[in-house]
């Protein structure tokens, strides 16, 4: 599936989850953000990845350290200025065989560089 059609399903699918969609494809210096959501007082920064099939790996397993890493700089990025929330790093893996929503699929102890 294609990244597009791929995001498209996962702004729907959230949305059907109760999340308000405050940004797609937000960009900065650093790169780009897919889904910037609200679920409830917690802002959601979205990764969606696709696969034309999981049979050899799902797609969230593609969202590594270094991707991981992008998302946290971008948050703090988007967010600067901004009065304090609550944040959260989800991953919405979208497949033939439907879509997987990862909540909470990371958090600070995920970026920080290996010893």
């Amino acid at each position: 599936m294609e990244g597009k059609a791929a995001e498209e399903l996962a702004v729907q699918y959230l949305r059907a989850q109760g999340m308000r969609i405050v940004a797609r494809n937000w960009r900065w210096r650093g790169g780009e953000v897919d889904i910037i959501a609200k679920d409830g007082e917690t802002l959601v920064f979205v990764e969606v990845k696709s696969r034309k099939s999981s049979d050899f790996m799902g797609p969230e397993e593609a969202v590594d350290h270094r991707k991981r890493l992008h998302l946290w700089r971008s948050a703090q990025a988007y967010l600067r200025g901004k009065p304090w929330v609550s944040v959260r790093f989800d991953v919405v893996a979208v497949t033939p065989e439907g879509i997987r929503h990862i909540r909470g699929a990371f958090g600070e102890e995920d970026v920080r560089p290996s010893p």
